[in-house]
């Protein structure tokens, strides 16, 4: 083997408790397609720094659990776990949240009235583009949007109300507002 060649990301997994370096390698080859697909994904750029931050430390407790399918690259792996920490945000509340700001739809409680006249002045303006990138989306897509962003409904309860699992009302949520948030920008 060429001793110039760059080393595959399972040999450098197997080498980082006695060679901290090789794991920098890994975070080198891997930190910033993550990033730019984390952002891609919908999360702010805080976010989407602390996903990989909490990616990496998850990656290196958990190197020595690497399974090389064969070809040696750890991506898939690595983005597993990034799908995993995404989900997990998502979870929390905070990427409703934020695009309930970004598509200006009031939120369901209103803690300063002031800042209230103008977000709705902002959601008045928007609602025509906002009202034709709803329906545009696929029926349960739509649905499961109004469901978790305008009624403020849990998974669990979309799920029930759509007869289907928890996850498929997660997927068809973020699909959404993932179409939402395009669509929104290009009209703006």
């Amino acid at each position: 083997m060429d001793e110039d060649a760059p080393r595959m990301d399972a040999e450098l997994l197997r080498a980082a408790g006695r060679d901290p370096s090789a794991f920098g390698e890994l975070y080198d080859r891997h930190a910033s397609p993550i990033l730019r697909w984390a952002l891609r994904s919908g999360l702010d750029q805080a976010d989407a720094l602390d996903l990989v931050s909490e990616l990496f430390a998850r990656a290196w407790v958990s190197r020595k659990r690497y399974r090389d399918p064969g070809d040696g690259n750890a991506a898939p792996w690595l983005y597993g776990i990034a799908r995993n920490l995404l989900a997990s945000h998502r979870r929390s509340g905070h990427i409703e949240a934020r695009a309930r700001k970004r598509l200006r739809v009031p939120q369901l409680t209103e803690p300063d009235p002031s800042d209230a006249v103008a977000d709705r002045v902002d959601a008045i303006a928007s609602r025509g583009a906002l009202d034709r990138a709803l329906a545009a989306l696929p029926g349960r897509h739509a649905e499961a949007v109004r469901l978790r962003v305008v009624d403020g409904l849990g998974y669990a309860d979309i799920a029930t109300q759509l007869g289907c699992t928890e996850t498929t009302a997660r997927k068809w949520v973020s699909l959404g507002l993932r179409s939402l948030r395009t669509r929104m920008e290009v009209a703006s």
